[in-house]
């Protein structure tokens, strides 16, 4: 498999200190700025392989299979780190959670006339 697709994500809750939310945010950030027509010309979207990985301030806060279900097509794997950010803001409710989301997605292109261009194939591993 080639990793074709990298996205990159922001996610916060303003309100709540909720992981999850900010999580599932940073996915649709990320996301919303692509449209992966490349995966419907050389195979269907669905046998893509999608690796995200979340930063937050604490990992184990965040629902890995929530984050996985907003993912529209392909096998997922939600990988959580230690990472993003939380702002005192204006302190008890109204601190900020943010969540730093990178969403990846690779494609077998064997047997179809897709090519990485001379080089990138090196670069990309």
């Amino acid at each position: 498999m080639k990793p074709l697709i990298c996205e990159l994500g922001m996610g916060a809750d303003v309100h709540g200190h909720d992981y999850t939310k900010a999580a599932l945010r940073g996915v649709s950030d990320a996301i919303r700025h692509s449209s992966l027509t490349l995966f419907y010309a050389y195979k269907h979207p669905s046998q893509m392989r999608v690796e995200v990985t979340v930063g937050v301030p604490e990992p184990e806060k965040v629902d890995k299979k929530a984050v996985a279900a907003a993912l529209p097509f392909g096998a997922v794997e939600v990988t959580v780190v230690q990472g993003g950010l939380n702002d005192l803001g204006m302190g008890g409710a109204e601190d900020i959670v943010l969540a730093a989301v990178a969403v990846k997605a690779w494609l077998d292109t064997t047997d179809h006339p897709f090519r990485l261009a001379e080089g990138l194939e090196t670069l990309l591993g």
